[in-house]
């Protein structure tokens, strides 16, 4: 029997769990002892995350990073300058349009580290520079444990109602995120071989720890209230902030590499892992900055912008295939450097 085929309407299966997730923690918030366990599985779940992060990162993707440095500074420059600074620019238009607090969580957005496997897929998909595009974007994850944190407290806590201190925030996240990503790093030679054999048990690890993080921030909001403070208004204002973020960051990415002489392939690593920002680590990180009570409304700019990087990255990276499919074979494209 011929399976039907998923319209392309509707979202990925992680993306229904996410949401059904978010349902859930509304009509069932987790509270009291339960919340208690809940929190401290969470914490387990997201150094477990984080120590499978370091062990799958490669060293040598890290050397091979080093002979392609113009593209990956780049790349580095636009994740954690060109955002956040994108995001301080346009705080006129977008807070207007937004609660303070959501405000707060487009900025936390503005300074997570780029995605991995989506990131590699559509550069793949574009034809792109993969083996570049692998070294970029696994390094922006490495970067992240160590740059975002640093971000978070010069850029993200000054504009938000948190009382949190930000050296205090900057050594809990290095902590309980730096140290079990190194772990799993340092121990990679012996255990990568079985991580390998594992990557369907391990991916449920994945998103499992995110769902995790997702039921108890949401739990928490919502039992401070987050949906009487966050109107139907706020939420369309919020789409209309991720729209804009995106837009421009698809085209300032796109207009740096072609300015700076990158050719066509190195133009489309530049532009899928320069634009792209991690849900992977960007919601277990939000747990370790900023109170529980807080995460739900911080995390949702987040979640929203993840599902439309997907949704206008595949369509861009269809265009840019499209695009290669059509150059004359009298005029072949460039090798990538």
């Amino acid at each position: 029997m011929m399976s039907m085929k998923r319209p392309a309407f509707v979202p990925d299966d992680f993306t229904l769990m996410l949401v059904s997730t978010v349902v859930l923690a509304t009509l069932l918030p987790a509270q009291g002892g339960e919340a208690r366990f809940f929190d401290g599985f969470t914490t387990f779940a997201i150094g477990l995350l984080f120590f499978l992060h370091g062990a799958k990162l490669s060293r040598d993707a890290i050397r091979a990073g080093i002979t392609h440095w113009r593209l990956h500074l780049l790349v580095f420059g636009c994740t954690f300058a060109l955002f956040p600074l994108l995001g301080l620019a346009l705080k006129p238009l977008l807070l207007p349009l937004v609660t303070p607090e959501l405000y707060t969580g487009v900025l936390f957005l503005c300074v997570l580290p780029a995605t991995v496997q989506s990131a590699i897929a559509f550069t793949s998909i574009a034809r792109g520079n993969v083996p570049a595009a692998v070294c970029s974007a696994s390094a922006s994850t490495l970067l992240g444990v160590f740059v975002t944190p640093v971000l978070v407290g010069l850029a993200v806590l000054p504009h938000s109602a948190a009382s949190t201190n930000a050296f205090d925030a900057i050594g809990r996240i290095l902590m309980q995120l730096m140290l079990p990503f190194l772990a799993g790093h340092l121990l990679r030679p012996w255990i990568s071989g079985w991580i390998e054999r594992r990557r369907q048990v391990l991916g449920l690890v994945d998103r499992g720890s995110i769902l995790l993080v997702v039921y108890t921030a949401f739990s928490a909001a919502v039992i401070e209230g987050l949906w009487k403070q966050v109107p139907l208004q706020a939420l369309a204002g919020l789409l209309v902030a991720c729209a804009v973020i995106l837009a421009c960051t698809l085209f300032l990415t796109g207009w740096f590499a072609r300015r700076l002489g990158f050719d066509k392939a190195d133009e489309i690593t530049i532009v899928f892992c320069g634009s792209k920002k991690s849900l992977a680590s960007g919601i277990p990180m939000a747990k370790v900055l900023f109170p529980a009570q807080s995460v739900g409304a911080i995390v949702l700019p987040l979640m929203l912008f993840h599902q439309m990087q997907l949704m206008v990255c595949a369509v861009l990276a269809a265009r840019y295939a499209r695009r290669v499919d059509d150059v004359p074979a009298s005029e072949p494209a460039r090798v990538a450097g």
